[in-house]
């Protein structure tokens, strides 16, 4: 699940899902013990150093992006929500607690 694009707010945009807040995000992957495992928060980015505003959720372990990717969350409560999530599913609402 990925989110985050400030050009996804109109889904018939060509540029949905290639936009960014305008500033960039070092990656903080030396020292981040964090893994990608089912339900992990994590910045997606178009290259080292390049992540903004877009992130996204695993729904399996992704042993490949660790070290690669910053993991920074954890889904707590409603993974069976998050399991339930396919592609070309739309979020209509979201509450980030």
């Amino acid at each position: 699940i990925q989110g985050g694009c400030p050009l996804s707010k109109d889904a018939n945009d060509p540029r949905a899902g290639t936009g960014g807040p305008g500033y960039k995000i070092k990656c903080e992957t030396s020292r981040n013990v964090h893994k990608h495992a089912a339900g992990s928060l994590s910045m997606a980015h178009a290259g080292k150093d390049t992540g903004g505003s877009q992130f996204f959720i695993c729904h399996a372990p992704q042993p490949h992006l660790d070290g690669k990717h910053t993991v920074f969350g954890q889904v707590t409560t409603g993974q069976d929500v998050v399991n339930q999530i396919r592609k070309d599913d739309q979020i209509t609402s979201i509450r980030v607690n």
